[in-house]
């Protein structure tokens, strides 16, 4: 059974979905994706994700894309430890919470500030660099007395943001 990855390594989200599968125990078959050269573009890429973004998985021809929603799915589908991603309403409902927040806040606005400037040129916006550091502000908060992002234990939410940080590290 192949579980192959449409992925790029300059992407977090597609960095995100491997950590996951790493800690989740699934092997998955790295298609490395160049999406400046439109491979993710084509009929065959279009026909498993009408988006076209990368992530994209291809589970036997089951087609899924957002990171996120990859990561949850490897773990329901492949996970056995359920500290990774909790089955207690409220620990999992934590967990969700810290994907949404890397998702619509701290990785968002990681875009809004560097996409402008690094793909188009734009000088750099100082309110949108105080936005992410805003950003980066409610992080400390969530991990006020733990080094992880949502208890006491590594979750697949740590995955997600850690990619999420190491990008903006690294820029």
């Amino acid at each position: 059974m192949t579980i192959d990855l449409y992925f790029h390594p300059a992407s977090a989200p597609c960095r995100g979905v491997l950590l996951a599968a790493k800690l989740i125990g699934v092997d998955l078959n790295i298609k490395h994706t160049n999406v400046a050269k439109g491979e993710n573009m084509t009929p065959h890429f279009l026909k498993m994700n009408p988006q076209h973004t990368i992530p994209t998985l291809d589970d036997n021809g089951f087609y899924l894309w957002e990171s996120r929603a990859i990561i949850t799915y490897l773990f329901n589908k492949y996970g056995k430890d359920d500290s990774l991603y909790p089955q207690d309403p409220k620990k999992r409902a934590i967990v969700d919470q810290r994907f949404y927040f890397d998702m619509g806040t701290l990785l968002q606005r990681y875009i809004d500030y560097f996409y402008p400037s690094t793909f188009f040129g734009a000088p750099a916006d100082l309110d949108k660099l105080r936005k992410l550091e805003e950003a980066f502000g409610f992080l400390d908060v969530m991990l006020e007395g733990s080094i992880y992002a949502a208890g006491d234990s590594i979750t697949l939410a740590d995955a997600s943001l850690a990619a999420s940080v190491s990008t903006v590290d690294v820029i």
